[in-house]
């Protein structure tokens, strides 16, 4: 499971052995959400949270907004490109 960013007190993980659609999940103490990083013009997306506050949820998608390049860089090295 690497991490592939930091930030806001928040780890954003791929899992090795994950499967389609592109995502990544934010983890901050105990609480985690798994996030779609979207294809082409599509918004990253919330799949679901669970021990996360909502201010939380919010930190973790404006990050993931703003890193989605990186992030999706970081799925292909990982995953390859076939969605």
């Amino acid at each position: 499971m690497p991490t592939v960013h930091r930030a806001e007190g928040m780890r954003f993980v791929i899992f090795v052995n994950d499967h389609w659609p592109a995502h990544v999940h934010a983890i901050k103490g105990s609480g985690e959400a798994k996030i779609a990083l979207g294809q082409g013009e599509a918004a990253p997306r919330l799949a679901w949270a669970r021990g996360m506050r909502a201010a939380d949820i919010r930190q973790a998608m404006t990050e993931v907004a703003k890193e989605r390049a990186r992030l999706r860089a970081a799925w292909t090295a990982i995953h390859g490109e076939s969605e």
